[in-house]
């Protein structure tokens, strides 16, 4: 039986955040500093990507939607930079969980900017997110990590806006916008990077992050678009907020506090109960409308 469009984008996101999970692990296995980990994960994921758009016509997307492709490309080049700046500024626990308002600026982008009305679980579940969120900031030491929370806050922003953006055109290639967004992270970035001074341990997890699990996971939660609304894809994000706690504390022994714990185990707990209702309401409309299946 062919799956609906919305059980194909619910697969894709919930993959794609999955890769991107391991994002603050790999960032802190490489062991250097900001911005070579940012000149190097952009100018990789440009190689990789730019090959692969350099077959068939997905160059086509950049002659017909130049401008959105343009801003689309550089909202992914910012939301990368901070991240790995925020990162580097902050335990990973705290900025995966900033991240986790994303929905909020993607709810209020696409209602501002395409009119889109949010659904009430949609709103229910994001307000009771926040407040899994909010008990991450009653750990110790949070405020010393003021302007790492400041990255990962922007890194939310950019996210949100990027989702609303795909949403609107959803016409635009994200394997192109993505490779343009490494690219444009990577020049900002080599005038303070080194990225020549680095050993061969550390250059493989950079190579791990920008060839495989940032092409991947970004190419898969962009592509997610066509098929939810950007609140509900941005939603997602929060499934960071618990496994990319989970990864450093489990391998590198970074430990969270156990409000980070509690605020993580409410935030994927509201996301199955969530997806769930997402996915039987389109089962229902699919019985009532059987002939919009796979649309």
């Amino acid at each position: 039986m062919q799956s609906n469009s919305y059980q194909r984008g619910l697969a894709m996101v919930i993959l794609g955040v999955v890769f991107l999970s391991f994002d603050g692990l790999l960032i802190r296995l490489a062991n250097t500093d900001g911005w070579t980990i940012v000149f190097w994960r952009g100018f990789l994921m440009f190689c990789v990507l730019g090959v692969l758009c350099c077959v068939g016509s997905r160059l086509g997307t950049l002659r017909s939607h130049p401008f959105s492709s343009l801003a689309s490309a550089l909202l992914l080049g910012l939301m990368s930079s901070l991240f790995v700046l925020a990162v580097m500024n902050a335990n990973v626990a705290n900025v995966v969980v900033i991240l986790s308002t994303a929905p909020l600026f993607a709810a209020l982008f696409s209602r501002v900017f395409l009119h889109e009305k949010v659904p009430l679980r949609t709103l229910l579940a994001i307000a009771v997110c926040m407040l899994g969120m909010g008990l991450v900031f009653l750990g110790e030491g949070a405020m010393g990590m003021l302007v790492g929370n400041l990255y990962a806050l922007t890194a939310a922003a950019a996210i949100g806006g990027n989702l609303t953006l795909l949403r609107r055109y959803p016409a635009i290639d994200p394997m192109t916008v993505i490779a343009g967004g490494g690219l444009l992270s990577a020049a900002i970035a080599l005038p303070m990077a080194s990225p020549l001074a680095l050993d061969a341990e550390r250059y493989g997890v950079l190579a791990l992050m920008g060839l495989v699990q940032m092409p991947l996971a970004t190419v898969l939660i962009n592509s997610a678009t066509r098929y939810l609304p950007s609140t509900e894809v941005a939603l997602f994000y929060l499934v960071e907020t618990a496994l990319g706690t989970l990864w450093v504390w489990w391998l590198l022994g970074e430990t969270p506090t156990a409000s980070t714990l509690l605020g993580g185990i409410i935030v994927i707990t509201v996301l199955v109960l969530h997806a769930w209702m997402g996915l039987h309401r389109e089962r229902q409309r699919l019985r009532i409308y059987p002939g919009f299946a796979g649309k």
